[in-house]
């Protein structure tokens, strides 16, 4: 384990050591006192220094370093991929906007700048004692209003009082990089981040491999670091709040100096020093065994360094590849040996266990363990929950909904915390049997014979007064009454995961529902009374308007019109479908209302609305450069994989388009708008027909369109369309080549064929892309659209075709698309419902819902 520290080169300590006379301190850098070679900037308490160094290849940079520490360690590098070529650089403030500027030896040159946004005067850069370097204010010390501080833009070491994570301030998310090498303060391969998703964890990474992981902070410490316990010496911060979700950590005794580093290695260390001691001891270090590497025992296994060998299945598993098992590789991880059933699994507890990989678990801070397991339960894509916070005996609930990763066993007295998972109720009697393992749900069997009789009672009562209810009520109150659970207390800031009764494949599912109800006189409230103001959008369906509750929580509200072509059916076909999912591609359902004949969804609010209303308006458009496009596509192609794939029922969306993709805060897109998706079987490969076509001109695939057969392909087609129209900036005008020109289909299939994919590129998108990247993207789209159902690749391969260019892909054969003429006075812009009868099946298509 390397414990080297970043120290100055030879040259630079025997600079500093037999000239110490050549650096002059200051206070402050103003408009007319700025830092060159033979100066310093000095905290007022001594602590840090700015100044000055170079590297062994000559370069010179400018870094933040201990001033009371002989062998001068940096914590902080400003243009630490900009050097200068010599000393005689100067650090000033810009007279023209105020900012801290780098200039080289000519004086003209910027080679690095703070470059806070807006323009200020009377500004001055100022070293704190806590090593954070502030541009602020002259007449205005006060934090709060600091303009730019080098806290914020953290390089390889995190210091007391330090963040890493976001920031809705700012908008920035911090983290860690290491240096190219001992002696390159330039950028490294590896990071230390937080990732703010789910149950939110910090990871190490080498470029973009996981190589650790910390497992969730747990409200003591992060699950996988027992080390971080209450300490004389060092107190550890986690703030998680609508604010911000960051790491931070303080010390207890100032006499000591700790920080925690990124080495060029890859190795996590925090490192500790009293001044008096003369050296740094190596206080934690991480990833630090064989259990540390991440995904050492795969997909639900478990790592547990006091035993031999140190991979095993959780119970109810074996072995993916015995063979390698066999040889210590369990890197292959474990696979189910029985099958689940939603109606009898039950749970298992695991202590003192390192959570899973935890970006995309569903937490919910207001719900208790008991209420957890009832949402596990009832959710049969649960693979398991926990406690979110254990600092108080337990509280909240962190439900986990994909497979299981890079879990490990401590001992009793070491840490970790308890995990419940999943299993089949023969592994569960098995258990029980044989007493391994804790049994979560012993308790509900004991009192399973009193709570029947119990139950008897209660739902003749329960029974008599919804009789009672539903007399008093309206016919539309009414219908929802009979078909879903009885009136409870509504948690409005608290949803619900409803419950499934197994796969379902018929269009007259009245499956009943679970979801926090919405009363229409909280919506009114919290919309304004539905005030134009607060639209968001409108479509063949109704109107979307963004809403505000008690709380301060903002959600859209999709109402739907009285006389919309959606009905009860798809209303209630939404609700039981996109309540059940949870993918972070996929917008989150929060509740419901049905009252005074009004039928409304309530929805999280997403910032950046449809992806339609940024992509095809030229201005709005320049916001999407190519890398953030790249990952829309890629996190559209995640999500429909999970709809497809991964999550336990098929599920066919049937109305993929632009304005059903939403983007957040950050620009990461979620699929919305299910009220045409259809459960699809899990052993039906051929797909399904349906004489009640619903979907949109220019996204249907021509089997669906055509002849009413619909499959996980007919998605597919949609996402080639989408990612064309993402790299293009264009709207495809639909199935027919209007006035001979041609659709974006035809279009993009003749450039590529001409050898000219890269002209596709919308011109809104600066030159700053990568040419492969974007040639990737056409391919996989034509290959999408392509005309024959089963020609085209499933989601699966298309992810894998989108995440590496080592992957081969086939040449794409013809796109399907029709080759009929509309008519002038049917032209599409003049109405947003259009029907035509093609073979004999009625095509409804709903467009710009």
């Amino acid at each position: 384990m390397s414990k080297k520290t970043h120290p100055f080169s030879p040259f630079l300590i025997t600079t500093f050591t037999l000239f110490p006379f050549l650096t002059f301190s200051t206070n402050l850098i103003t408009p007319s006192q700025f830092l060159t070679g033979d100066k310093a900037l000095v905290s007022s308490q001594q602590e840090f220094e700015l100044g000055f160094f170079p590297s062994n290849n000559n370069s010179w940079y400018i870094g933040i370093y201990y001033k009371k520490i002989p062998d001068k360690t940096i914590v902080w590098v400003a243009n630490r991929d900009e050097p200068l070529r010599n000393p005689s650089g100067v650090l000033k403030i810009s007279p023209d906007d105020g900012n801290l500027v780098l200039v080289d030896e000519t004086g003209v040159k910027s080679v690095w700048s703070t470059n806070f946004s807006g323009r200020a005067v009377n500004t001055v850069a100022e070293l704190l004692d806590n090593g954070n370097l502030v541009l602020r204010n002259k007449n205005d010390e006060s934090p709060e209003n600091y303009l730019w501080q080098s806290f914020d833009y953290p390089t390889d070491t995190l210091l007391p009082g330090m963040k890493l994570g976001w920031d809705s301030k700012t908008g920035l998310n911090r983290f860690l990089t290491s240096w190219k090498s001992p002696d390159d303060p330039s950028t490294g391969d590896y990071r230390f981040r937080l990732d703010t998703n789910g149950f939110p964890e910090i990871y190490l990474m080498d470029k973009q491999v996981i190589k650790y992981r910390s497992g969730p902070w747990n409200g003591l410490r992060f699950s996988g670091v027992p080390e971080m316990k209450s300490s004389p010496l060092i107190s550890f911060i986690f703030v998680m709040s609508p604010d911000e979700i960051s790491y931070s950590f303080k010390l207890n005794d100032k006499s000591v100096y700790s920080r925690l580093v990124v080495q060029q290695t890859g190795d996590l260390q925090r490192l500790t020093r009293i001044p008096t001691n003369g050296f740094w001891s190596l206080f934690w270090y991480a990833p630090k065994d064989q259990c540390d590497d991440y995904m050492e025992c795969g997909v639900y296994g478990i790592c547990d360094t006091n035993a031999s060998p140190v991979c095993k299945c959780m119970k109810g598993f074996g072995p993916r590849n015995p063979q390698a098992w066999s040889l210590r590789d369990g890197s292959d991880g474990c696979v189910r040996e029985r099958r689940l059933d939603c109606e009898t699994d039950g749970f298992l507890k695991m202590s003192n266990v390192k959570l899973p990989e935890s970006g995309a678990a569903f937490v919910d801070r207001g719900v208790d363990l008991d209420r957890c397991r009832e949402m596990c339960r009832r959710n049969c894509s649960c693979r398991g929950y926990s406690d979110v916070d254990i600092s108080g005996g337990g509280s909240g609930c962190a439900i986990w909904v994909e497979d299981l990763y890079d879990m490990r066993q401590y001992a009793a007295a070491e840490g970790g915390q308890a995990f419940y998972f999943r299993v089949a109720a023969a592994d569960l009697d098995e258990a029980q049997a044989t007493g391994s393992g804790d049994h979560s749900n012993t308790t509900e069997k004991s009192v399973l014979t009193a709570g029947i009789a119990i139950g008897i009672f209660f739902l003749g009562l329960a029974i008599f007064f919804l009789f009672m209810r539903c007399k008093s009520k309206t016919a539309q109150g009414s219908i929802f009454e009979q078909r879903g659970p009885p009136e409870r207390s509504r948690d409005l800031s608290t949803p619900t995961i409803p419950s499934r009764r197994g796969n379902q494949s018929s269009e007259s599912v009245t499956e009943e529902l679970d979801l926090p109800l919405f009363d229409f006189a909280t919506l009114i409230i919290a919309t304004d009374k539905f005030s134009d103001a607060n639209k968001l959008g409108q479509g063949g369906f109704g109107s979307v308007y963004k809403g505000v509750l008690n709380e301060g929580q903002e959600i859209a509200v999709k109402r739907l019109s009285k006389n919309s072509g959606q009905g009860l059916y798809e209303f209630m076909n939404e609700v039981k479908l996109i309540a059940r999912l949870q993918h972070r591609n996929l917008v989150r359902l929060l509740g419901c209302c049905i009252e005074m004949e009004e039928k409304m969804l309530i929805y999280e609010y997403m910032e950046n609305k449809s992806l339609d209303s940024m992509l095809f308006q030229k201005d709005k458009s320049l916001v999407l450069e190519w890398q953030t496009r790249f990952n829309i596509i890629c996190g559209i192609a995640r999500g429909l994989l999970y709809l497809h794939q991964d999550s336990r029922f098929r599920i066919i969306h049937r109305d993929l388009k632009p304005s059903n993709v939403l983007l957040d805060k950050e620009m990461n897109p979620k699929i919305s708008d299910f009220g045409m998706a259809r459960i699809f079987g899990g052993d039906q490969t051929n797909g399904e027909y349906t004489k009640r076509v619903v979907g949109t001109y220019g996204y249907m695939s021509p089997e669906y369109a055509l002849d009413g057969l619909f499959s996980v392909k007919s998605d597919v087609f949609s996402f080639g369309v989408l990612v064309l129209e993402i790299v293009s900036g264009t709207k495809n005008r639909g199935f027919y080549q209007t006035n001979n020109h041609l659709n974006l289909l035809a279009y993009a299939w003749k450039l590529y064929r001409e050898g000219k994919g890269l002209e596709l590129m919308s011109t809104s998108v600066d030159e700053l892309y990568s040419e492969s990247e974007v040639m990737r993207c056409v391919q996989v789209g034509l290959l999408c659209v392509q005309e024959h159902a089963e020609d085209r690749p499933n989601m699966s391969t298309v992810v894998l075709m989108l995440s590496s260019d080592c992957v081969s892909m086939p040449e794409p054969m013809h796109p399907g698309y029709c080759m009929g003429r509309r008519p002038a006075e049917e032209s599409s812009s003049s109405r947003q419902d259009e029907t035509c009868t093609v073979n004999e099946v009625t095509v409804t298509v709903l467009d710009g819902r």
